[in-house]
């Protein structure tokens, strides 16, 4: 069991802080709303990752079938985040300028994750491997590597809200449109990563069979 929590630590600790989508959503919303809105953003693959894990086990044993899948999904999701990053472009005018606008942190977490295709490819390959290894010796080793998991997937992205709630005074002005617009820019460079994902997905030999 503690070989289980160990490896879902491990993974979870590198899955939070790698450079992608969510991670670059995180910090813009953070900057641009508040640390509240920000940890919105770390919490949603705690309601998006149920169907993929279960739908990845269930495929994890037929790739034929993976390869169509992920290509969608990346180029649905890279669609959806140039939507984000132009969001992110907008001129950024202090609050007393403008109404207050609804941030959507819900909405834009929630389908940033689902339409992303790293998730999809960790649960169909080490994820689902290294779970269902867990649950062939017994459920609370499972459990423990999920838990394991999802703390430091959620946890470090949290932090990094935190610590970009604490820079967000000193970024008023000038550096605050800097940041928002490099964050923008990141965001259209994972874009066109998903579709050159989504592109390679869909134009295997897999992808053409299906």
């Amino acid at each position: 069991m503690m070989t289980a929590l160990a490896s879902g630590v491990l993974l979870g600790l590198f899955c939070g802080l790698a450079p992608g989508p969510l991670l670059a959503l995180v910090l813009a919303q953070t900057l641009r709303h508040g640390a509240r809105e920000g940890c919105k953003i770390a919490l949603t693959p705690l309601i998006t990752d149920a169907p993929i894990i279960a739908l990845a086990l269930a495929l994890a044993a037929k790739s034929a079938q993976v390869r169509p899948l992920l290509g969608i999904v990346s180029i649905a999701g890279g669609a959806f985040i140039l939507y984000l990053a132009w969001d992110g472009f907008r001129p950024v005018r202090v609050a007393a300028e403008v109404p207050a606008e609804h941030p959507g942190s819900w909405f834009k977490g929630i389908l940033t994750n689902l339409l992303n295709p790293h998730p999809w490819l960790f649960w169909l390959t080490v994820g689902a491997a290294t779970l269902a290894k867990a649950m062939a010796r017994s459920w609370p080793t499972a459990v423990a590597f999920l838990c394991g998991f999802y703390l430091l997937l959620v946890g470090s992205k949290v932090g990094v809200v935190l610590l970009a709630a604490r820079s967000r005074d000193w970024l008023a002005g000038r550096p605050f449109r800097v940041v928002m617009r490099v964050l923008a820019a990141l965001l259209v460079f994972f874009a066109l990563l998903l579709f050159r994902e989504g592109w390679q997905h869909l134009s295997g030999p897999a992808g053409l069979a299906g």
